[in-house]
């Protein structure tokens, strides 16, 4: 079995670089939408090459936009052409046989005084705790180059072979904003991760930085973007965390709610609303179950419904009280504790358990 993630570098090209990216980035999804254009008036797949193509773009990048063309024609397809998707986001994309990274240049053809040239082009790794340099050990596929605000950005698709889990011993996880991740093992071990109230400073912080800056779009962008940063990070390390702590207990299979209605479910106040609707559980949630994956962990997705309000000895349905849940039974523990005792054995979503 096997995985495919997609790791993303900073890309830091020369004035005549960033030039070229551009006008091929713009050609690319040109040739893209002209070929959907034709092959949804025409209502069958192209069986043009790129020999067929006029483009000032190496024959291996037509190639792939042929590839990439096909696919958005067929998901048109799919909806019998009542949605016909338009590319409008300019990027270029090479298949794994047409560039190589070193850790330092990604080179790749690009067009050069008419003609396609493999170049470097500098790059830079951000990783803080190695997870990107081991990713990139493995498989490598396609490369992906876009522009978001001025910078250059690449990603790399890599496929990950990931490890059967054997065993039953089963870890319920449950998420929040308070505590940002809280375990219990089934033979009661149990453990908090993240720092709610630092994370609620951090994001109150950046807010009122972004008001005091008035108008100025392009500070906003930065500091949204630096935010954005941040909260990725700590889903990274929360999620390094949580998978660690189920290795320490031989842990066989991850049990998380399924997110669709966290943001209806989730205990919050008002005060709290802002950083509820800011917060990417779905990410933390992808986050721990690609890094579950490779160390043969499986993850398993179950209903929420009233997991934070059933009693875990009666089952007797109460509502928490501040942080704290009591039973009339005696049961008594932190709410959010209640919450992954309960998802542990909860009915798993696709009944496969």
């Amino acid at each position: 079995m096997a995985q495919t993630i997609t790791v993303k570098i900073k890309l830091i090209p020369t004035k005549e670089q960033s030039a070229i990216l551009q006008e091929m980035s713009q050609e690319y999804i040109s040739i893209i939408n002209d070929l959907v254009f034709e092959m949804v008036k025409e209502k069958k797949s192209t069986k043009k090459a790129s020999k067929n193509i006029l483009a000032h773009l190496p024959s291996a990048v037509i190639n792939q936009a042929i590839i990439d063309a096909k696919s958005v024609f067929r998901k048109a397809k799919k909806s019998k052409y009542t949605f016909v998707p338009v590319l409008k986001k300019p990027m270029c994309i090479w298949n794994n046989q047409n560039y190589s990274f070193d850790f330092k240049y990604i080179s790749m053809p690009i067009m050069i005084n008419g003609k396609a040239k493999k170049t470097p082009i500098r790059a830079l790794l951000i990783d803080k705790d190695n997870r990107n340099f081991d990713l990139l050990k493995h498989k490598l596929g396609t490369l992906r180059i876009t522009q978001k605000s001025g910078k250059w950005m690449a990603q790399i698709s890599v496929t990950i072979p990931t490890v059967e889990g054997t065993g039953l011993k089963v870890m319920g996880v449950d998420l929040g904003l308070k505590i940002p991740a809280v375990a219990v093992t089934d033979d009661e071990k149990v453990r908090f991760f993240g720092n709610g109230r630092k994370n609620k400073y951090k994001k109150r912080k950046f807010r009122s930085d972004r008001k005091a800056l008035g108008k100025k779009r392009n500070a906003i962008r930065k500091s949204k973007e630096k935010e954005q940063r941040w909260m990725e990070d700590q889903d990274h390390k929360i999620s390094r965390a949580i998978i660690n702590f189920a290795k320490e207990n031989k842990i066989s299979v991850i049990r998380l709610e399924q997110l669709a209605n966290i943001r209806q479910t989730t205990r919050t106040s008002r005060k709290n609303e802002k950083n509820l609707h800011t917060w990417s559980f779905y990410r933390l949630s992808q986050f721990i179950e690609y890094k579950a994956n490779l160390e043969g962990i499986r993850v398993e997705y179950v209903n929420p419904a009233y997991t934070s309000q059933t009693c875990p000895k009666c089952s007797k349905k109460n509502k928490a009280q501040d942080r704290k849940y009591k039973c009339k039974c005696g049961f008594e523990k932190h709410r959010d504790l209640v919450g992954a005792m309960n998802i542990r054995y909860a009915p798993v979503i696709n009944g496969k358990s």
